[in-house]
């Protein structure tokens, strides 16, 4: 299964964004992008495309995609009714791993796709492995039995502390594993400083 494994801190310094929850400290320590000629480069006015790349770039990473899955996804979006920079929101906040993450069973993304990937979940009562399949309104998506004993879900709490606030399309019972998808989710449910935007005025180059 392809995947990104270069370095998060990396990625999250070159785009200027903390792309997992441990970046946050090490973009406060060093906010400049990696590399000694970014270090000392002078600061200059982006230009249009340059903006469109790295908010590309951004969000294809915060979600953990590749580059051939995100440009799929973009002309999926690009096919669908409504505004495409929102659809293509609202198919990345469907993926598997998204929802794992968004219900608080996992610390990041890329935790969650892990634990997809390892088949510890049900959906709709049928074990999944696949972090990107994409569910709908009235999926159920739970731990499958053997899981619950696993020591990361007895301790959850601890490996994986509650979210602050859990989305509305989402209903969740950390305790016993459940996710249950209730309705679509909406623009305001993905990443307020996401300007999809400049994703869709880079692939309408």
């Amino acid at each position: 299964m392809a995947r990104d494994l270069g370095s998060i801190v990396k990625m999250s310094r070159r785009e200027g964004y903390a792309l997992h929850p441990k970046a946050h400290k090490a973009l406060v320590r060093r906010p400049t992008p990696p590399g000694q000629q970014a270090a000392m480069a002078r600061p200059s006015k982006p230009s249009q495309y340059a903006l469109q790349l790295r908010e590309k770039q951004k969000v294809k990473r915060l979600y953990g995609l590749l580059e051939r899955q995100f440009s799929k996804l973009m002309a999926e979006a690009n096919r669908s009714q409504g505004q495409s920079g929102e659809v293509l929101l609202q198919l990345l906040e469907l993926r598997a791993d998204n929802v794992v993450y968004r219900s608080g069973l996992a610390p990041s993304r890329r935790a969650a796709r892990q634990l997809v990937s390892h088949g510890h979940f049900m959906l709709n009562d049928r074990r999944v492995d696949i972090p990107s399949i994409r569910l709908k309104p009235g999926d159920k998506f739970n731990l499958r039995k053997h899981s619950l004993s696993n020591d990361y879900f007895k301790h959850i709490e601890e490996t994986s502390p509650a979210p602050s606030t859990i989305p509305a399309w989402l209903k969740v019972n950390r305790k016993k594993g459940e996710i249950m998808v209730a309705s679509m989710p909406s623009r305001d449910d993905a990443e307020p400083d996401i300007n999809e935007q400049l994703v869709v005025e880079y692939y309408s180059r």
